[in-house]
């Protein structure tokens, strides 16, 4: 089985499903998008069906997205909590930017293939949040619940994931652009977990 092959393979399907979705991505348009000869059944030799393609993609999205999963290892210490939060914002955004025909995939697949979502949320969201709310256990000054950690986490990914949904998925025009997006967000954060303090709003 060339690797190469059935990376293209998965590239194409992705592509297509983002942007035609599932049932309207048929074989013949996988392969003729991955330089296969349409029709010929050339994709049955790497995949065993359409829907084994989808979750191999998918997979392998996931894969990509192993770092933001264990998110308590990118809030490295740096003695600035500002800091901290502001690197982790850009850092969750650009990977939301980078994976926007995923995005896009699990909007349009929740219904028909619910299996499928609920094991991304499983392994992307439910992780990440996980770690977050870990994360402001731990730092929060004063101390706070776990269960005030995890409403804090819930508003604070939730606020960055659902703008990228709003715009990969909906096709929603931003209100802010990302820099006053990320400043207010680490405003609220800093404000929210306390510590270093928050700097002052910027006009």
């Amino acid at each position: 089985m060339s690797s190469a092959t059935r990376d293209r393979i998965l590239d194409e399907a992705m592509r297509l499903f983002g942007e035609h979705g599932y049932r309207g991505t048929t074989i013949t348009k996988i392969e003729a998008a991955a330089g296969l000869t349409p029709g010929a059944g050339g994709i049955y030799h790497h995949f065993k069906s359409k829907d084994a393609v989808l979750a191999a993609g998918i997979e392998r999205h996931l894969a990509r997205l192993a770092a933001l999963r264990d998110i308590r290892r990118l809030l490295t210490p740096l003695g600035d909590l500002h800091a901290e939060l502001t690197l982790t914002a850009r850092y969750i955004l650009a990977e939301l930017d980078h994976e926007a025909e995923l995005l896009k995939i699990l909007a349009s697949e929740a219904r028909n293939r619910p299996h499928i979502l609920c094991e991304a949320v499983e392994q992307l969201i439910d992780t990440t949040f996980a770690g977050f709310a870990a994360w402001i256990s731990e730092r929060a000054t004063p101390h706070v619940k776990p269960t005030d950690a995890a409403a804090i986490a819930a508003v604070g990914l939730g606020s960055l994931f659902s703008s990228r949904l709003l715009g990969h998925v909906l096709g929603v025009p931003p209100r802010v652009d990302d820099e006053r997006l990320i400043r207010a967000w680490v405003e609220l954060m800093t404000s929210a977990i306390g510590g270093d303090g928050a700097p002052g709003r910027q006009p």
